[in-house]
Formats: C-alpha cells, sequence, structure tokens
C-alpha cells in the first residue's frame, strides 16, 4: 500500500515538473519574442555588393540577437539620410560621406557611421564595345553614365581617373543626370559608349549581349569605408546595446561570407533576388571577393576614413577633413 501511494506522488511530481517546465519554455519563448527590437532599415541599393548584410538576414543572425530587420529601398544615399532624419528609419546602409554631408550642414542630431560593409567601390566599368586589355585610356573622350554627382560611385570613378592622367572635365563626358535605377536601361536603349553598375546588373548588361564588363572601380579607387551603418546620434546612445547587437549580426554575416565559396553564398542569399539565378549571384559574389570587397571586420581605420575624404576633396565636395572620432561610434566589443 505504501509502496503504491509513493509510486502515486513519484508520479504527480513528474507530472508537475513536465507541466512546469513546458510552461517555463512557453514564457521564455514568449518573452524572447516580446523582447525582440524590430528596426526600420534603410539601403541604398539592392545588390549581391552586400551579400554579407543578406546573409545576416537569412540566416536568422539578427533575430539570435533579438533584432527584427524591416528591410527597405531607398535609392541614393540622399534619400537614406532623409529617412534617417526624418524618423522614417532607424538604422542606414550607404556611403560615409552622408554622414559628412549632415554633419557639415550643422544638423544638431547628425548621423554618425558604427560599422561597415563594404571597404571598396562596387561599380564595374562596362563598354559598350569589346575592348582587349582595356585601360583607363580608352575612355577618353568618350560618353559614360556615371552615377550621382556627389555620391560615392561618381567621385571614386572621377578619382580614379585622375590617379591615371585622365581629367573628367575634359577629357571625357560624363552624364550625372540619368537615376540610379535607369543607368542600364539607357545604356541598353543605346545612350553612352560606358556605364558603370553593381552587379548583378553589370553581369546581366554583359549575358544579354549588351555590353562587356571591362574594369573594376573598387579596384581603381582603393580601400574606404565605401558601404556603412549608420544612425542618428541620438538613436545611437538610447540603443547602445541593440547596436552593439547590430554590429555582432553584421560580423557573423561577414565571417560566413569570408569562410564559404560562392556558389553557397548565392544560395543564401537567393530569395533576396528572385529575378536572378543561383550561378548569376554566385558569378557576382565571385568577382566581389576577387575584388576584396568585403572587410575582415566591421571597424574600419582613420586611414581608410581619411583616404575616403581625399575622394571627396579631389572631386570639389569637401573643404577640410572631418575629425574621424567625431563621427564614427567605436563600438565596445568583446
Amino acid at each position: 500500500m505504501k509502496k503504491r501511494i509513493f509510486i502515486y506522488l513519484l508520479c504527480g511530481v513528474s507530472i508537475f515538473l513536465i507541466g512546469a517546465a513546458t510552461l517555463f519554455d512557453f514564457n521564455k519563448n514568449k518573452s524572447d519574442v516580446e523582447v525582440r527590437k524590430k528596426i526600420t532599415l534603410a539601403e541604398v541599393a539592392h545588390t549581391p555588393f552586400y551579400a554579407p548584410m543578406y546573409v545576416a538576414i537569412e540566416k536568422g543572425y539578427f533575430i539570435d540577437y533579438g533584432i527584427d530587420i524591416d528591410l527597405i529601398l531607398t535609392s541614393g544615399a540622399d534619400k537614406v539620410t532623409a529617412a534617417l532624419l526624418s524618423h522614417d528609419a532607424d538604422i542606414g546602409l550607404c556611403g560615409s560621406e552622408a554622414t559628412i554631408y549632415v554633419y557639415n550642414g550643422g544638423e544638431k542630431d547628425y548621423l554618425k557611421t558604427f560599422s561597415q560593409l563594404t571597404q571598396k567601390d562596387g561599380t564595374f566599368i562596362v563598354s559598350r564595345e569589346k575592348i582587349n586589355n582595356f585601360t583607363l585610356n580608352d575612355l577618353k573622350g568618350k560618353n559614360i553614365i556615371g552615377g550621382r554627382a556627389a555620391g560615392m560611385p561618381e567621385m571614386t570613378l572621377e578619382y580614379a581617373l585622375k590617379q591615371n592622367g585622365i581629367d573628367p572635365r575634359e577629357d571625357v563626358n560624363i552624364d550625372t543626370s540619368i537615376a540610379f535605377a535607369a543607368m542600364s536601361g539607357a545604356f541598353i536603349g543605346g545612350e553612352g559608349d560606358f556605364v558603370t553598375l553593381f552587379e548583378p546588373t553589370a553581369s546581366m548588361v554583359e549575358k544579354q549581349g549588351y555590353g562587356y564588363v571591362v574594369a573594376s572601380v573598387g579596384e581603381l579607387g582603393g580601400v574606404v569605408p565605401y558601404t556603412s551603418f549608420s544612425a542618428r546620434n541620438s538613436f545611437i546612445k538610447n540603443n547602445d546595446k541593440l547596436i552593439n547587437n547590430f554590429d555582432k549580426a553584421i560580423q557573423k554575416g561577414l565571417d560566413f561570407v569570408h569562410n564559404t565559396k560562392s556558389k553557397d553564398i548565392a544560395k543564401v542569399i537567393a530569395k533576396q533576388f528572385p529575378d536572378s539565378s543561383t550561378s548569376e549571384l554566385a558569378d557576382a559574389i565571385e568577382r566581389y571577393k576577387n575584388n576584396d570587397t568585403w572587410p575582415e571586420a566591421t571597424t574600419f581605420t582613420e586611414e581608410s576614413f581619411n583616404h575616403l575624404q581625399d575622394i571627396m576633396i579631389d572631386y570639389g565636395e569637401l573643404n577640410s577633413k572631418v575629425r574621424y572620432n567625431d563621427l564614427f561610434y567605436k563600438i565596445e566589443r568583446e
């Protein structure tokens, strides 16, 4: 009799413990969902150039750190900046030059960069005609569809031309009036002898027989914090843990890209590019890998930030340099 009562008690305790554990897990999961922070992330363009960020989204790295990403496309660094300043976006991905423009404009709640995603220009020069052994001298006297005036792609292109003895104002004709999203269409439609395009558009134009990729502007322009994540100074101060976790997710994306074959990266980010095949994405990613596009770490150096400002000064968009420590938010990394 006592043995039977003991068994009943043991069963009762077991059921209670199982129920309590289930309830604990439910509440834990519910708590995890409740504390997850949703942020709006504005990207300047949608391209495999930003593969590490898409990897972080698709592999769930942001979710691992309690962040839900609402990704929106705001084409052009000026539009990303506007979205941040109007509080329509929490974090922006664009050229680091945007933070300098805002700071020099006297904005009280100016923007600071806290992580870099790319360290070189991501555009490629596409020629209408096939050119063997292309050099920048082949651009002389030609019409080029360039990027937005004072945007990093255009400034980097003009810097590279000057470094090779070519005057962007006298030796070539660069059209900066065509919107970023319309550049490939304008080229396909017959405008320009050359165009600068990001991937996968550059490869698609080439595969469709409308042009030939002849050079990488990234190789010509050198190392800069080309595309980086920035936010309002007040947002960073009020969300330091969030910023730290965001940075960790991006770092995991960078690590994955550096340690994974291009074809496997392409499979991970394929959902982000429904109009491109995985083989096209793999080719684009491989091109960027060969250019050493992605940094090993999210922190960029004062030297690279100053080189970016050298490009801006050379273009005539900046008179004097801004201090690195004024516009870079240093994350306390573990």
